[in-house]
């Protein structure tokens, strides 16, 4: 009986052993199309999701290989922030176009198209989806777009809801980055004019998260846990690692997590302790022979 536990276990650790190889090997930068000009970033198991800019394109890959194809071809739309949901549906925020967009995340086939606004003076940046409703911010207007999402999954009409209490747009980019609660009754939102950071309720009522003078120029935003990642670019490029108080009223800044591979990182998302940043070389000028990736970070 004994003989046969330890052959079990012999053949389990030769099983796992490749597994673990396999897991360490994956590698740290991972190439993206040539003038892909991406921005948004989003993970669900191994597969990777990254936007273009310009032509609303979605590079699907996978983290194992760093292999991927083209899931979503130009439209003739932008592709900003990007989001998974549960339900494998593929959120991305339209930038200029002031519209959101919902893919299949596994055949790239159309799901939803939102209008959020005609004003000229939008830009949609990023997403948050959590089980009731999916979020847009807008760098222009001081507004959240939300998109009810029933219990079966059906999504709803839009929502413009206005952003009040403690924010004040202000000129330029405003709100940009965004994430959410477990529960999703709170919204975090970053104003990377001001390097503000701010708790959200469902009816838009913003509070200032108070940083003790610290500021944060954030592009994207993570939570996990009470730990929000925030990636920075000039001077330094980098994800700041702020520990946040429970009630989310307060934080501190503990670290900068930084590496020689990034240049002008905008989004992150996570992997186990591994972090993935995407590079949109926002200083390089972009024509089709300019090269991106994505860089892996230790947390």
């Amino acid at each position: 009986m004994k003989r046969t536990h330890l052959l079990v276990a012999l053949a389990g650790l030769a099983l796992a052993l490749p597994l673990a190889a396999t897991s360490a090997k994956r590698p740290a930068h991972i190439n993206l199309p040539n003038g892909w000009q991406p921005e948004g970033i989003a993970i669900k198991a191994n597969s990777f999701y990254v936007g273009s800019i310009p032509t609303g394109r979605v590079w699907k890959g996978n983290l194992r290989t760093g292999q991927g194809a083209e899931l979503v071809p130009n439209r003739g739309r932008r592709a900003i922030g990007v989001e998974v949901d549960h339900r494998n549906r593929l959120w991305v925020a339209g930038g200029p176009t002031g519209d959101g967009y919902v893919y299949n995340a596994s055949t790239g086939a159309d799901i939803a198209q939102f209008n959020f606004t005609d004003e000229s003076a939008t830009f949609v940046n990023d997403v948050v989806v959590t089980k009731r409703a999916a979020w847009f911010t807008d760098s222009m207007r001081q507004f959240l777009y939300k998109v009810p999402i029933a219990t079966n999954g059906q999504i709803g009409t839009p929502q413009a809801v206005p952003l009040t209490g403690d924010i004040v747009y202000q000129s330029g980019f405003n709100v940009n980055g965004i994430d959410a609660t477990p529960n999703g009754k709170k919204l975090i939102i970053v104003q990377s004019n001001t390097g503000k950071l701010f708790k959200v309720n469902r009816q838009g009522v913003a509070r200032l998260i108070n940083l003790g003078g610290a500021t944060v120029p954030g592009d994207g935003l993570l939570l996990q846990g009470k730990r929000l990642y925030a990636v920075v670019r000039s001077p330094q490029d980098g994800v700041l690692v702020i520990r946040l108080r429970p009630n989310l009223r307060s934080g501190t800044v503990v670290r900068t997590i930084t590496s020689s591979d990034l240049d002008d990182p905008t989004t992150v998302d996570a992997h186990g302790s591994r972090l993935y940043a995407v590079n949109a070389r926002f200083s390089t000028p972009p024509g089709p022979d300019v090269e991106y990736w994505i860089t892996q970070l230790r947390r």
